[in-house]
């Protein structure tokens, strides 16, 4: 039986931002089916990864560097986003306006913010729109403006959205950014779901709370590196916590989820 490509493989990648280098001699593979967090402090270079998984920024030209996504080192933007789909605050930030739940679920498939006259959606894309929906617990603001929708309910829309093409996984970025207390709980419930369907998940985040139960493997960056990579129970430990966060940090464990004491 043939292995499946990794999801993602990239190594000795540097990126610069300016004149600052921010993801420096970068290495890091993810398979398909993983269920993975990445932690950092901000200004680590989390935002720099992320833009260079989705092509938005691109790595310095040099002898044995490259990034490969399912294999491959060169696709398109919008094929690639029907294997992995992102759920960021940038597009959060781009879809809060006067487009209904709907019409951004729909937009996935143009990777745009809404349906627009150029667009064309067919009987097939408004079947699979419903199911993500419906799959998200959302089918009821399918008519609702997205400005009038909480921000728990419009973090759940953009997660349908990128579920629409039924991706390999999904990336996080801060997903619980600007949430209230119940609609973090909501949407990591909904994390944990998707994991234990089987869709490989990357999170992204500064938050301890953030990483679910599901995921397996933790990684940490700080200055652009990745400073420790493995399994969760090795990896967040106080002692290396503290370093990253350069703050006494002391863990405590409750129902899968960690926590800062």
């Amino acid at each position: 039986m043939t292995q499946r490509p990794a999801l993602l493989d990239l190594q000795n990648v540097c990126v610069m931002r300016g004149n600052k280098v921010v993801l420096d001699d970068f290495t890091l593979r993810v398979n398909c089916n993983e269920h993975v967090a990445i932690l950092g402090p901000n200004g680590c270079g989390k935002s720099t990864l992320i833009k260079t998984i989705t092509r938005e920024c691109y790595p310095v030209v040099r002898a044995n560097s490259s990034m490969r996504i399912l294999g491959q080192e060169m696709w398109n933007v919008f094929d690639l986003r029907s294997h992995l789909g992102i759920v960021s605050n940038d597009l959060m930030s781009m879809c809060t306006g006067e487009a209904v739940g709907m019409e951004v679920v729909l937009s996935g498939f143009f990777s745009s913010n809404s349906v627009y006259s150029n667009h064309s959606v067919d009987r097939e894309k408004r079947q699979s729109a419903h199911q993500a929906m419906e799959r998200l617990g959302v089918s009821h603001l399918a008519d609702r403006p997205v400005c009038e929708m909480s921000s728990g309910e419009a973090k759940r829309i953009l997660i349908a959205r990128a579920l629409v093409h039924r991706p390999l996984a999904l990336l996080f970025d801060e997903p619980c950014n600007s949430l209230d207390i119940a609609a973090q709980h909501g949407l990591r419930q909904t994390m944990r779901s998707l994991a234990n369907e089987g869709i490989g998940i990357i999170l992204v985040t500064h938050e301890l709370p953030d990483i679910i139960p599901e995921i397996e493997r933790v990684i940490l960056m700080s200055k652009g590196r990745i400073v420790a990579d493995g399994v969760k129970e090795n990896v967040l430990q106080s002692a290396p916590l503290s370093r990253l966060f350069e703050t006494r940090i002391e863990l405590a464990r409750r129902d899968g989820f960690y926590h800062v004491e």
